[in-house]
């Protein structure tokens, strides 16, 4: 049965607002470990690290500027509008994302997704999408572009360490998607402009819902419907992992021992620095 988790507001200064979508139970979006859909337009994080997961970027076609992302792998990455980059943290690596353009607003998605835990402590890497890389589907009145996993017979063509699906959908208003979920993942379900149904079920930006569709046994489908005005959503689709989560913010293991010996190798600088 469908379920609606609540999405938070988050604001630092004027220059970055989100709205997160993190569970109280790490493990009520596996693989997924949280959302944060955002606007920046200055810079906001300083360097930090990751570990034992992935960070990964996506733009938004709106965004007034690109991303300027660089880890302490030496990678110095611009992710323009429409574009996604993949931190596989594995081991550990320290990170920085700016606008390209200070005083420029980025629209943007921060997607935390655990790795395997056989993977958890293999070496970081990153992978990069390019605008007119990503696929599209259109179906009248919807437009589906796919920076993840697959949709309608149409993949990304990005193989990452964890697999899952994300779909970046506009329907114009009354506009109606068929989504197949396979037997066995989770899906959920989260606005960004306006307001849709799910299955009849109503949710929308400005109410701060988030439809959640957990695992079933056999595959089903689900109903994307746009209301007045039309709408937005993206959409998280993956196999649960079923692992143990141990955190303590920037890193996550499925063991206490490999996140605090994570968290002393970050201390003695042996993730690098920028």
């Amino acid at each position: 049965m469908t379920t609606t988790m609540r999405m938070q507001r988050a604001n630092r200064g004027s220059h970055f607002r989100a709205y997160r979508l993190h569970g109280d139970d790490p493990l009520q979006l596996d693989p997924f470990m949280g959302v944060d859909h955002a606007w920046m337009s200055e810079p906001t994080f300083p360097p930090h690290p990751h570990a034992g997961f992935s960070a990964v970027t996506y733009l938004f076609l709106d965004s007034e500027t690109g991303i300027a992302n660089r880890d302490s792998l030496g990678n110095s990455t611009l992710i323009e509008p429409g574009g996604l980059h993949w931190t596989a943290g594995g081991s550990g690596v320290v990170h920085e994302e700016n606008p390209a353009v200070f005083g420029s607003a980025t629209h943007l998605l921060q997607i935390f997704v655990n790795l395997p835990r056989e993977r958890q402590s293999a070496a970081p890497f990153a992978l990069s999408l390019a605008p007119q890389d990503v696929p599209v589907v259109q179906r009248p009145g919807v437009r589906v572009r796919i920076p993840l996993g697959s949709f309608d017979g149409v993949s990304s063509p990005l193989t990452p360490p964890t697999k899952v699906t994300l779909l970046d959908v506009s329907l114009d208003a009354g506009a109606e998607l068929t989504i197949p979920v396979a037997a066995g993942e989770r899906a959920f379900f989260m606005p960004i402009v306006g307001s849709a149904a799910l299955n009849g079920n109503g949710f929308g930006i400005d109410d701060l819902g988030a439809p959640v569709v957990p695992p079933v046994t056999e595959a089903a489908t689900h109903t994307l419907v746009a209301k007045a005005g039309g709408a937005k959503v993206a959409v998280f689709i993956g196999q649960p992992l079923g692992q143990p989560v141990y955190s303590n913010g920037p890193m996550a293991f499925a063991n206490r021992e490999s996140l605090m010996a994570a968290a002393g190798a970050y201390q003695r600088g042996e993730m690098g620095r920028l």
